[in-house]
Order: structure tokens, then C-alpha cells, then sequence
């Protein structure tokens, strides 16, 4: 059973295989927040697996037949998708060695059955408080200061995992490199302060063509972005588009000998076998696109499928 609320309210997943506490609990939390419900601990491990981008809590029945609470607890522990989400045990256990063994697993705390209204909804707000506060400085982590896209760290790491899901999935992988057509001129010619507004409106043009969830859309480093695109078959149209939108932006660049206006340079690489290979690999092959762009013109888009053989 999944019940959902407002998009926009913090999402817990609350799992007893009692529908009376189910109940009781959806009640009791669902004004504040989106709730979700299973009734035994495979069906919390498949909703955690499809919400885990936005799960910030999980209260957690110990004693459940088939799959026990701490069996739950370690399956999502092992899951890098879902380790991180914060888990709230309920047991109607007085034993404190079942507790520490609990929170030595990565309980974040326990409700005690008969489940006190008053304690159960402190508790809650303070985990997704906490939940919250985390998610805040993971995206600060993330993000690049100057542009608000994905920073060249969480690119790196989002390759991998992206790369790692279209292997176990048979879908393919777009990646692309894109360079601001001679930007040092640009910032000798307007300054840096001209310079990182180019850059901001370049990024945030950016960032409305990779509009999927899944989309990645990164600074590289200085004057070069980069996209990660699963799934997407046809990856050069959407960078094709993203090039012609830069250059209506008319951002003058008197500076350049490629035209009175800002233009970008891009290399696409199509992955249509992704096997486990190291990305740097990826990253060389599409850099030497980017690279074939610049030499043969600038303002163009060179592109290339890849498969291992």
C-alpha cells in the first residue's frame, strides 16, 4: 500500500506487518508529511530501492515474519541508493541488548510500543530535521559556487554511477565535453566579473536542456561543462540544440574570430555497450571530440558512437 500526500513534504516509509499500527502511525504523521506504507520488509526494501531519491526516514517494525526489522536494516545498508536514509526502530522489545544491537547496525533511534503519540512525532521531526540538514550540505558539497550545477566531484561520481546502472540495465549512456569558444579573450576583453555572468548564463542554459531528473549537467572546470545523458540514444540533438541556444543568447564576444557573438565548442560520445571499464576512458574519447570540434572550426558539435568490443 503506498499513500501519497503533498510532493513537496518530506517522504517517510513506515513498515509493520500490523495494519492497525499502520494505520495509527499514516495517521498521525500523514498532515505533515508524505507518507508511505508496506506491510512486511520485501515490500519496504522495493519502495526504499524506487523513493530512495527522496526517502528521508524509514520507521522500521522489528518483529515482522519472513524478514525481521534488523534484516531489513541490513539490506538497505548494503545498498548505496538507500544506505544513507535514516532509520527509526519500533519494537515492542523492553530488551536493551535487542536495542544496542540495533543501533549498532545503524538505528537511528527506537519507538517503544504501545506507541506514544507525542513521542513518536518529536522523534520523527527530528530525524528528517537531521535528514534535512544532511541533504543541505551534501548539495553545497556538490555544487559549484560561481554556476549551481554539479561540481567536477559529484560529476565524477555520477558517472561512475550512472554507468554502473546502464550496465545493469542495456541502456545508453550520452556524455558530452563543451568549451566556451575563446574565453580568456573574453575575459581580457570584458573582465572576470563580465566573465562569470557569461558563465552563469551559459550554465543555466544549459542546465535547461538536461530538464530529465537523471540528467547531469556539470561544470568540468574554468570555461568547460559536461553532461551525462543515460538513456538518451540521440545525444548530439540535444547538444546540437544546446549550442544554437548559446549563441541566441547574443552575448557579445568582439574578441573572437568565430563570430561577434559567445559560441561553445562540443564533443558527444554515444555509449552503446557500456561495460566496466574505467571512464576515464570515456572522458579521453569525448575530449578528443571536443578537441576535433575546436580545431575544425569551434561553434560545432563533433560526435561519436562507442562500443568495446
Amino acid at each position: 500500500m503506498l499513500e501519497v500526500l503533498e510532493q513537496d513534504q518530506p517522504t517517510l516509509l513506515i513498515v509493520d506487518d500490523e495494519r492497525v499500527n499502520r494505520t495509527m502511525l499514516a495517521e498521525l504523521l500523514g498532515q505533515q508529511y508524505r507518507v508511505l506504507l508496506a506491510k512486511d520488509g520485501h515490500s519496504a526494501l522495493t519502495i526504499a530501492s524506487r523513493e530512495a531519491h527522496r526517502l528521508m526516514l524509514i520507521l522500521l517494525d522489528v518483529s515482522m515474519p519472513g524478514m525481521d526489522g534488523y534484516e531489513v536494516l541490513a539490506q538497505l545498508r548494503s545498498n548505496d541508493a538507500t544506505a544513507a536514509i535514516a532509520i527509526i526502530f519500533i519494537t515492542g522489545q523492553s530488551d536493551a541488548a535487542a536495542e544496542e544491537y540495533g543501533l549498532r547496525l545503524g538505528a537511528a533511534d527506537y519507538v517503544s510500543k504501545p506507541i506514544r503519540p507525542a513521542v513518536v512525532s518529536v522523534r520523527v521531526r527530528n530525524q528528517i530535521q537531521m535528514a534535512q540538514q544532511r541533504q543541505a550540505l551534501e548539495r553545497l558539497a556538490h555544487v559549484d559556487g560561481l554556476t549551481s550545477l554539479s561540481n567536477r566531484r559529484h560529476f565524477d561520481d555520477m558517472l561512475q554511477r550512472t554507468s554502473r546502472r546502464c550496465m545493469r540495465t542495456g541502456e545508453v549512456l550520452g556524455l558530452a565535453l563543451i568549451d566556451i569558444d575563446h574565453f580568456k579573450q573574453y575575459n581580457d576583453q570584458y573582465g572576470h566579473l563580465q566573465g562569470d555572468e557569461a558563465l552563469k548564463s551559459v550554465a543555466s542554459t544549459l542546465a535547461r536542456h538536461a530538464r530529465r531528473s537523471f540528467d547531469i549537467a556539470a561544470r568540468f572546470g574554468g570555461e568547460e561543462f559536461a553532461l551525462i545523458l543515460p538513456g538518451n540514444s540521440e545525444p548530439q540533438t540535444l547538444v546540437e540544440q544546446f549550442r544554437e541556444s548559446v549563441a541566441q543568447l547574443c552575448i557579445a564576444h568582439a574578441a573572437s574570430d568565430v563570430a561577434k557573438h559567445l559560441t561553445v565548442s562540443c564533443g558527444v560520445l554515444t555509449i552503446t555497450q557500456p561495460t566496466p571499464e574505467t571512464f576515464e576512458k570515456w572522458l579521453q574519447k569525448v575530449d578528443e571530440l571536443l578537441y576535433k570540434a575546436k580545431t575544425q572550426g569551434r561553434n560545432q558539435v563533433q560526435s561519436a558512437l562507442y562500443a568495446k568490443n
